[in-house]
C-alpha cells in the first residue's frame, strides 16, 4: 500500500504539471483562440489543452498510471479537462485528500460530441438516416449530361458532390451543378482548386498508330477478340470503357455496313486481318478483331458489306500520335528540364548504347531554387522514385533508384513530389483565384489543395472576403509541411465558419514516407477531434471497385477504417455507383460496433459452445 501511495502521489504531481501547462498554453495562445469565430471558441481552447497534454510523453504517463490497476485512458480528444479533472479527482480520493473542485469550466463528453455534430452538419450537411459518415463522390465529366446518373449516386448514398477545378472548365462544371441541384438541393457540392501540382511537362509525339490487342492467356492463346470502335472522328461510343481501340473512318461507308460485314486489311507490318462488324451503335459501328494489328494513317481498308464479290477500298482518317512514353530503369539518369521542353525517351546507337539520356520538364521551374544534391524526387504517386544527382542552371540530373521489375513508365503530366526539399511554394495560384470567382457563387464548399502555412490559409480569406461569399472551407492536408503546421493551418481556418479538413493520402504518403503515413493519418485524427472538426478520408478509397468492378480485401478493411471519419470520399471511375453502394453498407455495419476511437459492444451473436 506503501508503493500504491507513492505512485499515487507521482501521479498527482504529473497531473498537476499537465494542468500548468495547459494554463501556460492558454495564455500563450490567447489571441489566437480570440480571434476564431464565436461558434469555435470552446473548440479552439480544447484543441490549444490537447497541445499542452501532447507536449508530454503520454505514452510513458499513461504506462506508469496503469500501477493503479484502474483503466486510464488520455485518448478523449474532444473533452481534455474533463478527463484531467475526473483523473484528478479520483486519485486525491486515493490520496485521502480534500475533494477536488475545478474553477474553470470544461467541455463534457456530451458537448463535444454535440459540438463535432453541429460543425459538421454546418459544412457536410445532415447525415442520412442510416449513417453518421457522409460519402463525397467526385464528378465525372459524364456528370454535365446525364442527369440520370446524377439521380442514381444520390439514391445510393451520396451526401457530397466533389467538383475537381484541375479537370473540365466552368460551362462543364456549371451543367453539374445544375443537375445535381436540380436532383437534391440538400447535397452539398465541394470545389477543389487546383492548387500548385507540380507535375512532368509535355512530352515529343510518339507515332501516328493504333494497337489493336485481343486478350490473351498465358499461353498466349486468343481467349476474347478485341472489340474496336469505328465512327467519324470525334464520335465515341456511349461506354469508352468497352473499346479496346478506335480507329476514325468515314461514316458514308460506315453507314452501309450492317452486321456480318467484313474489313480486310494488312497491318504496318504487312500482316493480314480481319474486323467484323458485330452491332450498330448510331453512325458507329462495333466490330471484333481477332488479330494483334498496328494500324496507321496508310492503312487500306478492303470493306465487304454485304457480300465476299461486293467490296470498297478505303482509308483510315489522320490517326492523332500517340502519346510518347519514357521508360525507366533503376540505375537510369533522367533529365529534369528547368524550361518547357517536350521529353523524350533515352536515344541509342545501333549499339544499344545511350547516346542521349531521356529527359522530360518541370511545370513548376520555381523548384529548381530549392533542390539540393541526394533530395529524393517521386514521380507518378512514388511508382519511380530517384535522387538528385547534379543541378545545373537550365535543369537537374535525377539517378533512378526504385522502379517496377520490368521498368517505369513516365509520361506527361504527371506528379512529382519532393518529399525532403523545402519548396517555398505558394498555396493559391493565379487559377486558383480565377477559379475561385465561380466557386463562391455556385459552391458550399471550397476543397484547398496543397495548404502549407497559416499565411495561405490567410490568404483565402481574404481572396473569399472579395466575394462576400459564405463557403465552407477544407483544408487538404497533403505534404509534411502543412501536417506539421496543422493547428496553426486551423486556427486560422477557424476564423471563417464552417471548417474542415481532409487527409489527401495519396500526396500525403509520398510527401511523408510510407513508414510515417499510418501514424500521421492518425494524428490527423485525434487533432481533429480535439478541434471539434469534421475529417474527410480521401484518396484510393475502394479504388479498384470504382474502376475494375472488384475490390481487394484490403480496400474493404480501409474504408472500414475510414468510418472513423466524418466523411469518406470516393474518386470516379466505372464502377463509381458500385463503389458508393458497397461504401454506404460497409460504413452503415460498421456504425454498430464503433464511433469515432470508442469501441461499441453489441451482444455477440454466435452458437453456443458445446
Amino acid at each position: 500500500m506503501v508503493l500504491q501511495r507513492d505512485v499515487l502521489a507521482k501521479i498527482s504531481a504529473q497531473i498537476n504539471l499537465i494542468f500548468d501547462k495547459i494554463e501556460a498554453y492558454e495564455q500563450r495562445y490567447e489571441p489566437e483562440i480570440k480571434r476564431v469565430d464565436s461558434r469555435y471558441r470552446e473548440s479552439a481552447r480544447n484543441l490549444i489543452h490537447y497541445l499542452a497534454l501532447r507536449s508530454f510523453n503520454i505514452s510513458t504517463l499513461e504506462e506508469e498510471w496503469s500501477a493503479l490497476g484502474i483503466p486510464i485512458s488520455t485518448h478523449m480528444e474532444g473533452q481534455i479537462l474533463q478527463n484531467l479533472i475526473g483523473l484528478k479527482v479520483v486519485v486525491r480520493e486515493l490520496l485521502d485528500r480534500e475533494p477536488y473542485n475545478p474553477e474553470k469550466d470544461y467541455i463534457t463528453y456530451d458537448v463535444a460530441h454535440d459540438l463535432l455534430k453541429r460543425n459538421t452538419e454546418a459544412i457536410l450537411g445532415k447525415s442520412p438516416k442510416k449513417r453518421d459518415t457522409r460519402i463525397m463522390v467526385t464528378q465525372p465529366t459524364n456528370a454535365a449530361d446525364d442527369p440520370e446518373f446524377i439521380e442514381n449516386l444520390i439514391d445510393i448514398g451520396m451526401d457530397v458532390a466533389r467538383i475537381n477545378c484541375a479537370h473540365d472548365d466552368e460551362i462543364i462544371w456549371k451543367a453539374m451543378i445544375d443537375n445535381i441541384r436540380t436532383t437534391d438541393s440538400c447535397c452539398k457540392i465541394a470545389m477543389d482548386l487546383g492548387g500548385p501540382k507540380i507535375r512532368t511537362g509535355i512530352m515529343k509525339p510518339g507515332p501516328k498508330v493504333i494497337h489493336i490487342k485481343p486478350k490473351r492467356n498465358v499461353y498466349g492463346q486468343i481467349v476474347n477478340p478485341a472489340w474496336v470502335w469505328l465512327a467519324p472522328y470525334g464520335i465515341m461510343p456511349t461506354d469508352v470503357s468497352r473499346a479496346d481501340a478506335v480507329i476514325p473512318v468515314n461514316k458514308k461507308w460506315l453507314k452501309k455496313t450492317i452486321k456480318g460485314s467484313y474489313v480486310i486489311f494488312r497491318d504496318a507490318r504487312s500482316k493480314k486481318c480481319k474486323l467484323v462488324i458485330e452491332e450498330a451503335e448510331g453512325i458507329g459501328r462495333w466490330a471484333t478483331c481477332h488479330d494483334s494489328a498496328f494500324v496507321t494513317t496508310d492503312t487500306l481498308l478492303n470493306v465487304f458489306l454485304e457480300t465476299r464479290t461486293n467490296s470498297e477500298i478505303h482509308t483510315v482518317h489522320e490517326l492523332l500520335p500517340l502519346e510518347e512514353i519514357i521508360y525507366l530503369f533503376e540505375g537510369d539518369l533522367l533529365r529534369l528540364d528547368k524550361t518547357s521542353i517536350p521529353g523524350e525517351p533515352a536515344q541509342r546507337n545501333d549499339d544499344g548504347e545511350i547516346t542521349s539520356i531521356a529527359h522530360i520538364s518541370c511545370s513548376e521551374p520555381l523548384v529548381f531554387s530549392y533542390l539540393k544534391i541526394d533530395d529524393p524526387v517521386y514521380f507518378d504517386d512514388g511508382k519511380i522514385e530517384g535522387v538528385v544527382k547534379a543541378i545545373q542552371d537550365d535543369h537537374a540530373l535525377i539517378e533512378i533508384t526504385t522502379t517496377k521489375k520490368k521498368g517505369g513508365k513516365l509520361r506527361a503530366g504527371k506528379g512529382i513530389n519532393f518529399p525532403e526539399s523545402n519548396l517555398d511554394i505558394k498555396g493559391l495560384t493565379e487559377r486558383d483565384k480565377s477559379d475561385l470567382r465561380f466557386v463562391a457563387e455556385h459552391a458550399d464548399i471550397v476543397n484547398f489543395s496543397f495548404v502549407n502555412s497559416k499565411e495561405d490559409v490567410t490568404d483565402l480569406l481574404i481572396e473569399l472576403s472579395r466575394y462576400k461569399a459564405d463557403l465552407g472551407i477544407i483544408l487538404k492536408i497533403e505534404t509534411m509541411e502543412a501536417y506539421k503546421n496543422l493547428p496553426a493551418l486551423l486556427l486560422t481556418a477557424m476564423e471563417n465558419y464552417p471548417v474542415g479538413i481532409m487527409i489527401a493520402r495519396g500526396d500525403l504518403a509520398i510527401e511523408t514516407g510510407w513508414k510515417k503515413f499510418a501514424i500521421i493519418q492518425e494524428e490527423i485524427l485525434r487533432i481533429c477531434e480535439a478541434a471539434h472538426i469534421p475529417n474527410i478520408w480521401a484518396t484510393q478509397v475502394l479504388e479498384s471497385l470504382a474502376k475494375k468492378g472488384l475490390p481487394t480485401r484490403s480496400e474493404i478493411t480501409d474504408a472500414a477504417v475510414a468510418q472513423r471519419s466524418e466523411c469518406v470520399m470516393l474518386n470516379k471511375g466505372y464502377y463509381i455507383l458500385k463503389a458508393v453502394k458497397m461504401l454506404d453498407k460497409i460504413l452503415t455495419e460498421m456504425e454498430h460496433i464503433r464511433r469515432k476511437n470508442k469501441q461499441i459492444s453489441p451482444k455477440l451473436k454466435f452458437n453456443p459452445i458445446t
